[in-house]
């Protein structure tokens, strides 16, 4: 069958320019286009989120020198206030860069972030001494006078099986 080579496909009319929508055009409230450049920080609240970014990461730093229990209470106490101060801080200079209408502080985001981990871990873990503290106290009792490999294990088993029946009755 052969095709007839005169007839073409009909293109639909297009509307004459003033009948077409008009495109949103960039502009300052149309949400599209560039945003004006914002003003950098201020740098003291540039040192304040630097502050609250170095006192979180102290925070998290304090929480890996537990090393005697009795001692690790106040490492991790220290840490816990550490924490909170770095997390006031970074949040203090977010919303005050907010209110400035100035760019956010580098680093402050990060500090909120660190701050809040060391905060909640601190905290977790000053729980977990309160809960086990008599536990916790027996078995540093106990590796204070363990001088040999098989009495630090027994001392470990020791631990172990007290906070199993500890968790067994907070359990149910």
């Amino acid at each position: 069958m052969a095709r007839p080579t005169d007839q073409q496909t009909p293109t639909p009319p297009t509307p004459p320019p003033s009948h077409r929508p008009s495109a949103p055009r960039p502009g300052p409230g149309s949400g599209l286009g560039p945003r004006p450049p914002r003003q950098p920080a201020d740098p003291a609240l540039q040192q304040r989120a630097w502050a609250a970014l170095l006192l979180a990461v102290i925070s998290l730093f304090g929480m890996m020198m537990i090393g005697n229990v009795r001692r690790g209470v106040w490492v991790v106490a220290v840490s816990l206030i550490i924490a909170a101060i770095a997390l006031w801080l970074s949040t203090s200079a977010l919303s005050r860069a907010r209110r400035g209408g100035s760019g956010r502080p580098r680093g402050a985001m990060f500090a909120t972030v660190l701050g809040a981990a060391g905060l909640a871990f601190s905290a977790f873990v000053l729980i977990g001494f309160a809960i086990f503290w008599p536990q916790l106290s027996k078995y540093s009792d106990c590796m204070s006078g363990a001088n040999t490999v098989a009495a630090q294990q027994a001392c470990r088993q020791q631990l172990d099986d007290s906070v199993g029946t500890q968790l067994s009755i907070l359990g149910g």
